[in-house]
């Protein structure tokens, strides 16, 4: 094994130069072809780093096709023939996007954590991303909201499926398909929406597509110019960027203990409610029973008849919820045809299975011909046919159990080490998804500004950072211009995802994270 002295000058970020020194080492021949690097943990430690630095650096070696890893053995030196090298400046410029596009490593650095915050938020109106709190120049533990594991990824299997796809030679699945999916994948996702959120629908109301951005277009087109659609404040920004550029007008309005507020719905004069009722992001508010017959309601009441009302549900993790029983879906508790239904595979398989699906109200079929009926299909036909065995033969459910026992193991694991905030902090989102919330305790007044209560979260966010941590606070998620509903208590408030985290990076993270904020 090559023994690597790497001068570290912290000029810039350190993963940088650790990248640039292997690379360099490579292309001028010092590194040859077979040569074994050090491990990552060897080489962190005999650099005075963390290893998710070293890891990272060894991400981007290996994507850009320097070194090779194997399984059992280690990492390796490629040959360069046949590799491209780019010039300086398109080197440069490489290595500062691959960097920041996202390894799916557990640790992470102050640059991805800056992207991870740009790519989910921006300001209420004009698209323009919000501003990202201060950090230090490597971030140790990055407290992602969006990374899942995929260490637990069954690859085997997948393979497999992929293989027998494959080998019967049917010409069908390299034609468009039907523009809907294909009838197998729709007949298993409506058996298992059924049987695992209570759904009730036909395989034909289902429509199959290549993320909820294409569903969230075509419902556009079915339910025809001049909508508007309100959604939940705090809400998912992205969510609320792609129904503006999609050409819906939208509003956001108050929630509270129970979810949206209904009398702020109505007054909002939208005739579309976007809600996520099992686990709304990022509050982990789960909508009350109360409020789901109120919701209900509003789209079925009279007036609503005449504006043509829905909700839209957006299911988006629901397979993980850890007490209690599961929370059934609102289509499942919708008589009249007024509930669109949607989810995805990619967080509870992987976020490169680009497989998202949307039930459609029996009333909403025809329109969806008319519109959108000559459209072809957005998922090749051989991920869909992977798909189809993959819920058929049970693998998707034996998959969600091993990775809900999993999740549900590392947020022990984070409440546990959580343990010496409690007397300042109270800890939310228990129950489902795969975040925890931090809200501080002390703000018992209603009447809390908004402007105080950000300038905290803010405070917060850059105490964590200070340690190297990456942290979420709530203010990127609200909307300006919207006013605390009356009587609701508002708390700065911070997300810790935890997902894609091993233990000791959860166990060091709090850790660092209680140095940051319990200091008096």
């Amino acid at each position: 094994m090559t023994e690597l002295n790497i001068p570290l000058s912290g000029g810039q970020h350190l993963y940088e130069e650790i990248y640039e020194y292997i690379r360099d080492a490579i292309r001028s021949g010092e590194l040859k072809k077979g040569e074994k690097l050090p491990s990552s943990r060897s080489l962190a430690t005999s650099l005075s780093v963390s290893r998710s630095t070293v890891m990272l650096a060894y991400d981007q070696l290996l994507s850009e096709g320097y070194i090779e890893a194997r399984q059992g053995s280690g990492c390796y030196v490629c040959g360069l023939d046949g590799l491209y090298l780019p010039g300086a400046e398109l080197a440069a410029q490489q290595v500062s996007t691959a960097l920041t596009s996202g390894s799916a490593r557990a640790s992470s650095t102050h640059r991805e954590a800056k992207s991870d915050l740009t790519q989910r938020t921006s300001d209420s109106g004009n698209g323009k991303p919000a501003a990202v709190p201060a950090a230090s120049d490597q971030i140790v533990i990055d407290f992602s909201l969006r990374r899942i594991d995929m260490t637990g990824f069954p690859y085997a299997v997948w393979r497999r499926l992929n293989r027998l796809a494959l080998m019967d030679a049917n010409a069908d699945l390299f034609s468009p398909g039907p523009p809907e999916g294909d009838p197998a994948l729709r007949e298993e996702i409506a058996k298992y929406l059924h049987f695992s959120r209570g759904v009730v629908c036909r395989a034909d109301q289902i429509i199959v597509g290549a993320g909820n951005e294409y569903l969230l277009m075509l419902l556009h087109q079915i339910l025809g110019e001049g909508r508007i659609v309100a959604l939940e404040n705090p809400t998912y920004k992205k969510a609320l960027r792609i129904l503006k550029s999609m050409g819906f007008a939208t509003r956001t309005v108050g929630m509270d203990e129970n979810g949206m507020r209904v009398s702020d719905l109505e007054k909002s004069g939208a005739d579309l409610a976007y809600v996520m009722p099992a686990h709304q992001f990022p509050t982990g508010t789960v909508l009350s029973y109360t409020r789901r017959m109120e919701l209900l309601k509003w789209a079925d009441s009279a007036s609503a008849a005449e504006m043509d009302r829905y909700i839209i549900e957006d299911d988006y993790d629901s397979e993980f919820r850890f007490r209690g029983r599961p929370i059934p879906a609102l289509q499942a508790q919708d008589r009249t045809g007024r509930v669109i239904y949607m989810g995805t595979f990619s967080k509870s398989i992987a976020p490169a299975i680009r497989i998202s699906y949307m039930v459609l109200p029996e009333r909403l079929l025809a329109k969806y011909d008319e519109t959108c009926g000559f459209l072809n299909s957005t998922v090749s036909r051989i991920d869909q046919a992977i798909l189809t065995a993959f819920l058929k033969e049970g693998h998707f459910e034996r998959h969600l159990n091993r990775m809900r026992a999993r999740y549900r193991a590392r947020q022990e694991v984070l409440l546990k080490a959580l343990a010496p905030f409690e007397e300042r902090f109270e800890i939310g989102g228990q129950d489902t998804g795969l975040y925890l919330l931090l809200r501080e305790r002390g703000y018992e007044q209603a009447d809390e500004s908004e402007e105080k209560i950000t300038a905290r979260e803010r405070e917060l966010t850059q105490l964590a950072a200070g340690k190297g941590i990456a942290v979420y606070p709530m203010y990127l998620f609200r909307t300006e211009g919207e006013k605390n509903p009356e009587g609701q208590r508002l708390a700065p408030t911070i997300l810790l995802g935890f997902a894609a985290l091993p233990d000791e990076d959860l166990i060091q993270g709090a850790r660092l994270l209680a140095e940051a904020l319990l200091i008096d």
